[in-house]
Order: C-alpha cells, then sequence, then structure tokens
C-alpha cells in the first residue's frame, strides 16, 4: 500500500479532527431567540419594574433548564431588559432599540401611556408583544400582534363600582387620577360604572404621578363628604394621600386600582391602610391555587422578596410565548402570533385565551384590603 508522506498524514489528521470537531458543535449549537424586556428599572415605579424583570427572568431560566425545543432544534431564550423609566418618550426609544436588534418577542411595557406610543414602533417591525397595560385604547389600536396579559381598566374600573356600590353600600364618591393614561383610564371606567349602579360623583380631582402634596385636593373633597374616595394612580401617591386624608380628618375609604395593591401603599401611608385602603386586581389569589403558591415560593427563595403586582404575569408572558412557538413549530413572530391568538394556555394568573381584540377572555377580579401592612384578600369575583 502506498505510504503518503508524514506531512501529509499530518494535514489530512488536522482536516478529520477539525470536520469531527465542527460536527461536534453543530449538534449541541442552539437557536438563541431574544425576548425584550420594556419596564420602570429606573425612577419612581423602579420596585415595580424589577418585579416585573424577575418575574420575566425567573420563567426563562426554567425553561432554559429543561431543555427547551423548537420544531425539533434546541432553543435557548435571552432575555434583553431595557430600561424606559415609565416615560412615554423612553419607552419609544426603548422600542426602536429592540426593533434594530432584531428583537421578536416583547414583554411590556409595564404602562399604558408608554406601550400606547411604543405599540407602533413594534408593531411596524413585526414584533409580538404582551402588555399589562391596562387602558383601553391599547387594544383598540388594532394591533395583530398585541396582546393584554391582564386586566383592563373597562373590568376593574366597573368591579370597582360594583363592589362600592353593593358591599360598602356607599352613596357618594369622590374620584381623584394622576393624568396618567391608567389613571385616567381607570377612573373613566370606574365613574361610567358607578353612574349606572346610582353613585352619585360629588366630586372629581386631578393630581399628578410626581406628585407629594394632595393638601388642596383633598380639603375639597372633604367639603362634599363622600363615602368612598376614588384613587386612579400608583402606590407612591395612594399612601401619601392616605395619610393627608387621616391628617385632614376625612374617614372616607380610599378605594384604587392594581397599581396601589402593594406593600408600598401601607409604607408610605405611615401603617394608615388597615381597614382604610382596598384596591383591586384583575386575577386569581396567588394563595388559593396550587400554581399561585408554587410561583410564589419560587420567586421569595430566587430573589429573598414576594413578588409584587405583575410578576405572575411576566413569568406567565414568556411561558405562553415558549408554548405558542412549540405548538407552532416555529420562533418566527407571525407564525407564534397566529397561534397566540388561537390557542389557550393556563398559567400562573389564569387562562390566556383571547378575543378577537386580543383581550383576555376570561379574569377573575380579586378585592384587597391590607392587614398589619400586608394585603389580604378578600373575595373574588
Amino acid at each position: 500500500m502506498k505510504q503518503f508522506p508524514l506531512g501529509v498524514r499530518q494535514s489530512v489528521f488536522a482536516f478529520l479532527a477539525t470536520m469531527l470537531a465542527c460536527a461536534a458543535s453543530a449538534a449541541h449549537a442552539q437557536d438563541v431567540v431574544k425576548i425584550g424586556l420594556s419596564s420602570p428599572l429606573s425612577g419612581s415605579q423602579s420596585a415595580y419594574g424589577a418585579d416585573n424583570r424577575d418575574g420575566l427572568l425567573l420563567a426563562v431560566k426554567e425553561i432554559n433548564a429543561k431543555g427547551f425545543q423548537v420544531g425539533g432544534r434546541q432553543v435557548s431564550l435571552q432575555v434583553v431588559a431595557e430600561d424606559d423609566a415609565g416615560d412615554p418618550r423612553q419607552g419609544v426609544s426603548v422600542a426602536q432599540k429592540l426593533a434594530d436588534a432584531k428583537v421578536g418577542f416583547v414583554v411590556g411595557p409595564y404602562n399604558s401611556g408608554v406601550a400606547i406610543p411604543a405599540s407602533r414602533v413594534y408593531n411596524d417591525a413585526g414584533m409580538v408583544v404582551l402588555t399589562v397595560g391596562a387602558n383601553p385604547k391599547l387594544t383598540e389600536l388594532g394591533h395583530p400582534r398585541l396582546f393584554r396579559i391582564g386586566g383592563n381598566d373597562k373590568q376593574v374600573g366597573a368591579a370597582m363600582a360594583i363592589y362600592a356600590a353593593r358591599e360598602l353600600k356607599a352613596k357618594q364618591v369622590a374620584v381623584v387620577d394622576d393624568r396618567t393614561a391608567y389613571g385616567q383610564g381607570l377612573a373613566a371606567e370606574f365613574m361610567a360604572e358607578a353612574r349606572r349602579q346610582g353613585l352619585s360623583i360629588v366630586r372629581q380631582e386631578f393630581t399628578t404621578d410626581k406628585a407629594t402634596d394632595f393638601t388642596a385636593i383633598l380639603t375639597a373633597i372633604r367639603a362634599a363628604k363622600p363615602d368612598v374616595i376614588v384613587f386612579g394612580g400608583f402606590s407612591l401617591q395612594a399612601g401619601p394621600m392616605l395619610r393627608q386624608m387621616v391628617s385632614l380628618g376625612i374617614h372616607a375609604k380610599l378605594l384604587g386600582g392594581d397599581a396601589i395593591c402593594d406593600t408600598e401603599t401601607s409604607r408610605l401611608s405611615a401603617g394608615l391602610a388597615d381597614g382604610r385602603t382596598l384596591c383591586m386586581q384583575a386575577r386569581l389569589i396567588l394563595d388559593k391555587t396550587e400554581a399561585g403558591r408554587i410561583f410564589a415560593a419560587k420567586y421569595k427563595a430566587t430573589y429573598q422578596r414576594d413578588p409584587l403586582t405583575y410578576a405572575a404575569n411576566f413569568y406567565d408572558g414568556a411561558m405562553l410565548l415558549a408554548d405558542a412557538m412549540q405548538k407552532a413549530n416555529s420562533t418566527d413572530p407571525g407564525k407564534v402570533a397566529e397561534q397566540i391568538a388561537k390557542g389557550t394556555y393556563k398559567g400562573v394568573v389564569g387562562e390566556y385565551s383571547f378575543t378577537d381584540g386580543h383581550d383576555m377572555k376570561t379574569l377573575p377580579v380579586t378585592v384587597y384590603g391590607f392587614k398589619g401592612g400586608q394585603l389580604q384578600p378578600l373575595v373574588s369575583f
């Protein structure tokens, strides 16, 4: 048999070794799918932003650990977290940054005021968006790849009015909103249902999501003697507002939506929220379901703190995307959006199935009170 020179044999062996290494590398290669996060990671709402981010990261960690496959290929999910600071202009910049980076999927934004202007950028880029923004206008824009994975102001605002009339036996209510898209939407939906329930709106006032002194508007409200004060806004204003209500001798209860369903409300009220404040979230009571208890325990074990308002929704958002990718046998945003629109996924918060307008079909509303500074679920309906 003819022997090739040593140098030739070494070159052949080196070539074969390289080919084998390439084949082994290809066998272990993974498709990387990026999931963007748009949330307020700085500023006054940063605690909520971190809560959202960590819920998403927890889900992605679990998905990747299980060996996620789509269409027979190994897929690794990667979170690209961006800070929109709860600011509409910054939120649009974040959307453009994610679009330029060819990110196909986004969980967020958290704020309606960010989501509404940013949604145009996401839509133009063909991205799938799963948002908890509650303003009804968001899904009315008709973007085909945008889905609301939380309740909307119509659900929560109407439930607040029904509860005030039927359970609190209120007759006269005052309404305050913070002029954000969320706060205005919640207040508007509350007032519409309140009138249908026979409640009298004795005072309507406005503030901002940066305010700390509410003395002037509360003094005007006090003269109207409402049974309940409804606030469309966030914990950072609700806590100080309650403290000032008490100092002015206002005995009305404070009633709000999901954005004040947080221990921050109690802390910033100096503990006055107990028995004085009620809030509502469009979700099941986590402690009442096995999935909710498991999620809460995992979250606390990972981050050494309890989940806040929307951590479970952002966790579900990642799980919903992964489920849709597998059912569609594709990571193409268009095909994934089609699967989400027609499919059903059972998550921590509830069942994700969507109307033609891309709102969730069924989502119970839970009423919470405060006891010892902690949220206490009272009833779901």
